[in-house]
């Protein structure tokens, strides 16, 4: 495995990583590599938009959204106007 040092790190940004790794559970060390590996990974072409929507979402923890009701019956679209 490599080792990398950054020099001249500003605290603010040393901080906001502290902050980030807290909020996920893990190291700043374990932190700072899934940011890399997620910089650097390829996109993969079968994902759509849904698709990688979702997976970012998910990282952060994923969102309930409650979806009301409808109130009136769904229509077809009108595309004469």
């Amino acid at each position: 495995m490599a080792a990398i040092s950054v020099r001249n790190l500003d605290e603010w940004v040393k901080e906001r990583l502290r902050v980030r790794a807290a909020r996920h559970g893990r190291s700043m060390e374990s932190e700072i590599r899934s940011i890399l590996e997620d910089a650097v990974r390829e996109p993969d072409a079968g994902n759509d938009l849904f698709e990688a929507l979702l997976d970012r979402v998910s990282r952060a923890g994923g969102v309930d959204v409650e979806v009301p009701a409808r109130r009136t019956p769904a229509r077809a679209a009108e595309f004469d106007r």
